[in-house]
């Protein structure tokens, strides 16, 4: 844990510091909670998942 105040950071700078300090779990789960709040984002835990969700908004793409 570290002491970077991360409410403070801007997204981007809180993902650069994630991708720097690896180890630092509270500044990932932080930057976790960032970007599920957004919408449009999706969470897969699988290919399958993710190969399912490219295909909709494809073909809602190509629809509209």
């Amino acid at each position: 844990m570290s002491n970077t105040n991360y409410q403070q950071l801007t997204e981007v700078e809180l993902r650069n510091y994630v991708k720097q300090h690896p180890e630092d779990e509270d500044a990932f789960q932080h930057y976790l909670s960032i970007v599920r709040a957004k919408p449009g984002r999706f969470v897969v835990s699988t290919e399958e998942q993710s190969l399912a969700e490219f295909k909709k908004r494809i073909q809602a793409k190509t629809t509209h």
